[in-house]
């Protein structure tokens, strides 16, 4: 787990240089947080449809 963290930090540290200078992160619109949502929904709900058919 701590491999996994070190390198997920060691990611964002080499791209934070080039995020700040391309103006910064840009903000997703409500639509693609819409969608995410909607797809983990259905992830949570077909992992329960598949238990309870076992």
């Amino acid at each position: 787990m701590l491999r996994i963290t070190l390198a997920i930090t060691a990611a964002l540290a080499a791209i934070a240089p080039a995020m700040a200078q391309s103006g910064g992160i840009s903000i997703p619109e409500p639509t693609d947080g819409a969608l995410f949502a909607i797809g983990l929904v259905g992830l949570i709900v077909g992992r329960q449809v598949a238990k309870r058919r076992k």
